[in-house]
């Protein structure tokens, strides 16, 4: 309902704005430009949905492969424990528990491509558990807002950006990614348990989340002691090696269990190309009434309406250049990935803007694509309070990036 009603309010926001720009300033070319967004990102979004077709025709595959031997099972015996009691209304050690951990693994590695695919599959085996196929179940909304909240453990394609554009230290974001990107997901996942009623101080789970958080720490320790050139080629090395690792051990595992690999791949990718076609209607939904939102103006009032209260108030304003990222994360990746490299190009690589947009870039995921994508890929209408907790799991890592940032670099 909530994504309901903001879907209408982009387009009757991006109208009014419209109107005062055309009445008040002549701006007699607004419409047009209106006009022209819808057909561009419907395009954009038949585009998008059409590119993933070839990288999730891939990924099921493999999660057949993987299904088959044995090893997705295993993985869900791993987490088993500590995902049982965030997901109750799971059975114990049912596959869907493999796939979630896959999603998740890509995502902290950085991996994009690979981690829709796995959550995809991972939506379409708990939407098989679902009694109420419209409504969206309590195990969907804790797995989206846990993947819309983007722990990163690796920012590898920010820092890739930052070293095309000629940044002195590229990985000199690493650290603040990663608490900002801890930040957003602690927050998520204690409002969706509130709403769930989950108890966090369990201690299996405080025994996992506490696990988590040596490993951040030892990744943050490990990077601080060698030289900073390196970070950046051992992330990108580390993360391709574990992706193509998993692929290799499915492989194998299903070889030693004598599984009819290639049998096994074509099946699961099968469903690849139905699942893509499945989501254009509610991607292009999403991306159309964001794109009448940008054009319009709005966004940009928006910003300069917290900058001018933030100017009132006393604080210090040079976070506001960077908060047009902060403002479209949510909204679209690719237009916040766009709006980040402009702010490098406008204030510098290694300036405090350029410093703090990409770490607003590496905060959070974009909640609407996201939740468009992955409840439209299983007919799930009615999302109940997961656009909620994941706005504040992003409002929660936009917030900790900006500090963390002045912290670091101002």
């Amino acid at each position: 309902m909530v994504l309901n009603y903001l879907w209408a309010g982009f387009f009757l926001i991006a109208f009014c704005i419209a109107l005062f720009q055309l009445v008040f300033f002549g701006d007699i070319e607004i419409f047009q430009k209106l006009v022209a967004s819808t057909f561009d990102n419907a395009k954009l979004g038949f585009e998008i949905s059409l590119g993933l077709t070839g990288v999730m025709t891939l990924w099921l595959g493999l999660m057949k492969v993987g299904e088959r031997g044995g090893v997705i099972a295993l993985f869900a015996r791993l987490v088993g424990p500590f995902f049982n009691r965030l997901f109750p209304e799971i059975p114990r050690n049912h596959p869907v528990f493999g796939s979630i951990l896959m999603n998740f693994s890509a995502n902290m590695l950085g991996l994009d491509n690979a981690a829709t695919p796995l959550g995809l599959k991972a939506m379409k085996e708990m939407q098989e558990l679902n009694p109420d196929k419209d409504t969206a179940s309590n195990a969907q909304i804790m797995f989206l807002v846990l993947n819309t909240s983007g722990l990163t453990l690796i920012p590898i394609s920010i820092m890739v950006f930052r070293a095309q554009l000629g940044a002195a230290d590229p990985s000199d974001i690493f650290i603040p990614i990663l608490l900002a990107t801890f930040f957003s997901t602690m927050v998520g996942l204690i409002a969706v348990a509130l709403y769930q009623r989950i108890n966090l101080l369990n201690p299996v789970i405080m025994a996992y989340l506490g696990t988590l958080l040596l490993l951040i720490v030892g990744l943050i320790y490990y990077f601080s002691t060698i030289p900073q050139e390196q970070i950046s080629t051992i992330s990108m090395v580390a993360s391709n090696v574990i992706l193509f690792s998993i692929i290799i051990s499915f492989i194998t595992l299903a070889l030693i269990r004598k599984v009819n690999v290639y049998e096994a791949f074509i099946e699961g990718a099968k469903e690849g190309f139905s699942v893509a076609i499945t989501i254009i209607p509610y991607l292009v939904a999403i991306l159309v009434a964001i794109g009448v939102f940008r054009v319009s103006g709005a966004l940009d009032m928006l910003v300069g309406g917290l900058g001018y209260l933030a100017s009132l108030s006393g604080l210090n304003t040079d976070f506001v250049p960077a908060l047009p990222v902060a403002f479209m994360k949510p909204l679209s990746g690719s237009g916040a990935r766009g709006m980040m490299v402009e702010a490098m190009n406008t204030y510098g690589v290694d300036s405090f803007v350029g410093r703090l947009a990409s770490a607003i870039q590496g905060s959070t995921e974009t909640t609407f694509y996201v939740l468009a994508v992955y409840f439209g890929s299983v007919g799930v209408r009615r999302t109940r309070y997961a656009l909620i907790c994941g706005l504040l799991a992003d409002f929660a890592g936009i917030i900790a990036a900006i500090a963390i940032a002045y912290l670091f670099f101002h």
